[in-house]
């Protein structure tokens, strides 16, 4: 999955990022609001990770303007500034849960994979569907009760597509959940992952949608 984390903080970015990237996640990093509010205008988010306090635009600034545009990406707010009063400013304006400085980055790790997993309209904390069972907070699968070894993309490919099951995910898609900018895509990296899921799990868990993209269906069966 890819978040965007709004920090100016130096230390405390490289650190979040890092942590986050260790967590599985795709990270891209904005130190300032007004860098923040073109990325989150214009490039797909599952989650972001806002600070209040920024330089050239407040962080209540770039929240205001998001809802604005009724973008739902989920909001975590990670701030020194933790009265009761920051916590309710913070959350009337749209964002989705609050975190403290200092703070835990498991936890924080954490509240981003509850956030993602209930905007994608799923209660429960491990995805399953047609015998494949799959962890975020452990980053490990399943298959009918046999451990399967994915790397890092692979893995985060099947994450995408059991979030979304039911939906047709493009290529474009896809590519853009899985990597940062800055990270070499190759051309045919979707394709691949998808061919090694295929091996590893079974042929017919991923379908094809000829000229669209790829689906899970809901209800799918081994």
């Amino acid at each position: 999955m890819r978040v965007l984390v709004i920090e100016d903080d130096t230390l405390l970015g490289d650190a979040i990022q890092a942590g986050l990237k260790q967590s599985g996640y795709a990270v891209d990093w904005m130190k300032d609001g007004v860098s923040a509010d073109h990325a989150l205008g214009t490039e797909p988010y599952a989650a972001a990770v806002l600070d209040l306090g920024l330089p050239r635009m407040s962080g209540q600034e770039v929240l205001r303007r998001l809802r604005s545009r009724n973008d739902p990406i989920p909001v975590l707010i990670l701030t020194a500034m933790d009265t009761v009063d920051d916590r309710i400013k913070g959350l009337d304006a749209g964002a989705d849960d609050y975190l403290a400085k200092p703070f835990d980055m498991g936890e924080l790790a954490a509240r981003l994979r509850a956030l993602i997993r209930r905007a994608s309209g799923k209660a429960a904390p491990e995805l399953k569907i047609a015998g494949v069972k799959l962890d975020p907070a452990a980053h490990r699968v399943f298959y009918r009760d046999q451990v399967i070894e994915l790397p890092a993309k692979e893995f985060a490919v099947l994450h995408a597509l059991m979030l979304n099951t039911g939906r047709v995910l493009s290529r474009a898609q896809i590519e853009e959940q899985l990597y940062a900018w800055g990270e070499e895509v190759e051309s045919n990296a979707v394709e691949v992952y998808i061919h090694h899921l295929r091996r590893k799990l079974f042929p017919g868990l991923i379908e094809t949608i000829r000229g669209v993209g790829y689906l899970i269906p809901e209800g799918k069966n081994a």
